[in-house]
């Protein structure tokens, strides 16, 4: 009998997880609204590309001046990948929806990335264990609650293609990188940002994207935000939880950066949150409890 030891949490989470996961729940609750904010000054994809050139350009300079190796050939074609399904796809994509749908079904429809990651994983022989599916579907559920708390509205259909096609092609992304051979610790984050922010440039160029005018200050401002805080943040912290932990626990912001979103609405927007968006939040936590504790497994095969 043969035991395949698949990425597992302790009973006590570290601190660099805890860390992780803080900033990905948090900071990405942030960030659809501030790509609405970019919006105003940017075009969709050269905007987002020069977010990653510079978070990646910012971290590839600092680590190389500290001596860190240059990636190898296979490592840098590697990242290219990873950076063209989750940024060029995902977050490019997540972008160019932004222009026909609010910031909140951007967020409440990035809930279903832990079901297509789950259902990726198996395609590679490793279905998620019953109780991550149960935590995965009660988080669903608590997201679907959760969705009649904010102004959900789409005034194109693009829009919603668009947003469906980013989150497939995230999850398929975070799958596959677990599966490649990408350069150690953050110069992989820097190559990757850098190859999926040269990829994003290109599809704005093609699509003939260009500035009109010099942006405003708070398009500048929530750009600024999504290069030092979305990026050299909090991407940087999904991918050390890609690497370290289930993806079900790696992918379960998307649970909670909703529940961010309309939090920040009470504190800072007057909104009230009812008595069916307080059921929903305990139902993700209740979700995020049982995706947690599931990590404490190894996967037996013949």
């Amino acid at each position: 009998m043969a035991t395949q030891v698949v990425p597992s949490v302790q009973r006590r989470l570290s601190s660099d997880v805890l860390l992780a996961l803080l900033a990905t729940y948090v900071v990405w609750g942030s960030t659809y609204l501030a790509i609405r904010y970019m919006l105003v000054g940017f075009p969709p994809f050269l905007g987002i590309g020069l977010r990653f050139l510079a978070a990646g350009g910012m971290l590839y300079g600092f680590l190389r001046w500290r001596g860190v190796p240059n990636p190898t050939r296979i490592e840098w074609r590697n990242s290219a990948i990873v950076g063209a399904f989750l940024l060029a796809g995902g977050v490019g994509g997540t972008t160019f929806a932004e222009q026909w749908i609010s910031s909140g079904l951007a967020a409440v429809s990035a809930a279903a990335i832990p079901i297509w990651s789950a259902l990726f994983s198996g395609l590679w022989g490793q279905w998620p264990a019953r109780r991550e599916w149960i935590g995965i579907l009660i988080g669903f559920g608590g997201v679907a609650l959760l969705a009649v708390e904010g102004s959900l509205s789409a005034s194109n259909p693009i829009g919603v293609i668009a947003m469906q096609t980013a989150v497939v092609l995230w999850s398929f992304g975070s799958v596959w990188s677990r599966r490649l051979k990408l350069p150690n610790g953050t110069m992989g984050f820097a190559a990757e940002m850098l190859t999926g922010g040269a990829l994003l440039m290109v599809i704005g160029l093609v699509r003939g994207e260009h500035f009109t005018a010099f942006p405003e200050p708070s398009a500048i401002a929530a750009w600024a935000y999504l290069v030092l805080i979305g990026s050299l943040v909090a991407f940087s912290a999904y991918m050390y939880l890609l690497r370290n932990v289930p993806s079900a626990l790696a992918t379960s912001y998307a649970y909670v950066n909703p529940m961010i979103a309309v939090l920040l609405g009470t504190i800072f927007a007057g909104e009230h949150i009812t008595e069916i968006g307080l059921i929903a939040m305990m139902l993700i936590i209740l979700s995020l409890s049982l995706i947690a504790l599931a990590g404490q497994r190894t996967k037996g095969s013949a």
